[in-house]
């Protein structure tokens, strides 16, 4: 069996699953988040900058940013297996989607971190 080094876990199932989760945490987070800002309006910079300031949200937050790169790696990473054909350009794009989630995940935890 051939098996490809960029492939998440090797198994369509676990990978689904994996996406499944991912997607929950992200909503869970969402939903906290506009709770927050309904709760505490007008929201300020100073709320938000505090609310953000608690170590347990910037931990919180730090698994959320690698949840949304863990779920949209396994999303793009499944759309270009199966609708991108020619290898030279599944390749191009594969490596543009490694570096632009990488990207954001660094400058989402400078971001998070830096309060």
């Amino acid at each position: 069996m051939v098996r490809n080094i960029l492939a998440l876990t090797g198994s369509g199932v676990r990978d689904w699953l994996i996406q499944r989760v991912t997607a929950l945490l992200i909503l869970a987070y969402v939903i906290t988040l506009v709770t927050y800002v309904v709760q505490h309006a007008p929201l300020t910079y100073a709320a938000w900058h505090q609310f953000f300031a608690c170590h347990v949200v910037k931990i919180v937050t730090t698994l959320i940013l690698l949840s949304v790169v863990w779920h949209a790696w396994i999303g793009m990473w499944t759309v270009f297996t199966d609708y991108i054909k020619p290898r030279m350009l599944r390749r191009v794009l594969t490596v543009s989607v490694i570096i632009y989630l990488f990207y954001n995940l660094v400058w989402g935890l400078d971001l998070v971190w830096s309060i």
